[in-house]
């Protein structure tokens, strides 16, 4: 009798090392974190870092339901008695500079995620520092002394067990994943921990009578790919299943870079929402000059009144680095969703740039002699490193500005 996959789904064997040695750190609520940190009047209470939009949220507001990117104004109806504070993005900055400092000198191998999270191998450390979850326990220990800040960490076989492990160690906690017992720990856990199951995968799932991550791994990846389509199936069932062969990769280089600007939900003319995407433009170039990088693919992001999205992509002739190149390509994929704009309202525009190579590898296919959009370029990025950041900007922007720059990781 022919039996099919879907009937008696394959088991596949955990791909991973033979100890758990990779950390995922997370830092906790950072920017209201930091808040916390430099006022301490602010501590256990419910803290919103933002003006119009919620940035971060500390625990005790998170406790009232709010979340990120919520409107100020909806989680000051959750919470009325929430401290509202402005953002400071170079504390924000200075205090992830001190704690990527504590995990350089933890391992030499580090691969960040973001400003306030990083992927750690101390596999190779045993005689030097310890056991791994002594390790772990010894960095959260050194964040909370030298940066001052709360840290939760996550011990596992591989990146993706580590990462969901300092998820459910939050707030300020370990967690490790014991080798062999790995989907002990995650079929119990809802399939919304899975990376790429976002609100509308999650939605697909449930209504097919999938909700723990168990039940995903045994309805087998071919039935699975019936719901989800051949990619995401492919994804999420070995993620289902603890596989995932990725090292922690140091010196590794963004794949693109974007930036955004919430714009609430007053109506907004033509003439300022291209200002505003101008001045993501300007942003963006900065970046990629100052990391002597171009790009070929400029992507549209916009977020509706109705929370609806919509992205737009083009791709350049040739790669570059030309803010006035890049603007170009940027005012033409506003001008085709302008119909959809007028219909809905605007309340988010972003903007990313990809296919990013290193300026250097693609000097043979650039002009010999420099290009105006480029001499320009250069002045205005002279000056501003001069003067600061809001030394030169655009006269549409004078009483508004460019936005809120968050800080990132070097590019």
């Amino acid at each position: 009798m022919f039996v099919s996959d879907s009937a008696v789904p394959r088991r596949p064997r955990i791909q991973t090392r033979a100890g758990a040695s990779i950390l995922h750190a997370d830092l906790d609520s950072f920017y209201a974190s930091v808040e916390q940190r430099d006022q301490p009047w602010l501590r256990g209470k419910p803290v919103i870092v933002g003006g119009g939009v919620v940035l971060a949220a500390s625990y005790e507001a998170k406790a009232f339901g709010i979340r990120t990117p919520m409107n100020a104004g909806q989680a000051l109806r959750l919470c009325p008695h929430a401290v509202v504070v402005p953002p400071r993005m170079a504390a924000y900055t200075e205090a992830s500079k001190a704690v990527f400092a504590v995990f350089h000198d933890t391992t030499p191998v580090v691969e960040g995620i973001s400003i306030d999270e990083a992927f750690l191998d101390v596999g190779g450390l045993r005689r030097i520092s310890g056991e791994p979850v002594e390790i772990a326990r010894a960095l959260r220990t050194a964040v909370r002394s030298r940066v001052g800040l709360p840290i939760s960490v996550g011990v596992a076989r591989n990146k993706f067990l580590a990462k969901v492990a300092s998820a459910v160690a939050k707030p300020d906690g370990l967690r490790v994943v014991e080798p062999g017992r790995e989907l002990e720990f995650l079929h119990p856990l809802p399939v919304e921990r899975l990376w790429g199951v976002g609100a509308v995968t999650a939605a697909t799932l449930h209504a097919n009578g999938i909700t723990r991550v168990g039940q995903l791994a045994e309805l087998g990846e071919a039935r699975l790919r019936a719901i989800l389509g051949p990619a995401a199936a492919r994804h999420l069932f070995a993620l289902s299943w603890a596989r995932d062969p990725r090292r922690v990769e140091t010196g590794k280089r963004r794949r693109s870079i974007g930036a955004q600007r919430a714009l609430g939900r007053r109506p907004r003319e033509p003439e300022e929402i291209a200002a505003c995407l101008d001045g993501l433009t300007d942003r963006l170039g900065r970046r990629l000059r100052a990391a002597n990088r171009v790009c070929r693919t400029v992507i549209l992001r916009l977020r509706f009144d109705d929370f609806t999205r919509a992205t737009r992509s083009h791709t350049l002739v040739e790669a570059t680095d030309a803010s006035t190149a890049i603007r170009h390509a940027a005012r033409l994929l506003l001008d085709t969703a302008q119909p959809l704009i007028t219909e809905r309202g605007i309340t988010l525009i972003g903007l990313s740039l990809t296919n990013l190579d290193d300026a250097d590898t693609m000097q043979l296919t650039l002009p010999l002699e420099p290009r105006a959009e480029n001499t320009l370029d250069a002045t205005l990025d002279d000056l501003r490193r001069r003067f600061g950041s809001a030394a030169v900007t655009r006269a549409a922007l004078l009483n508004s500005g460019e936005g809120l720059s968050v800080p990132l990781l070097p590019d």
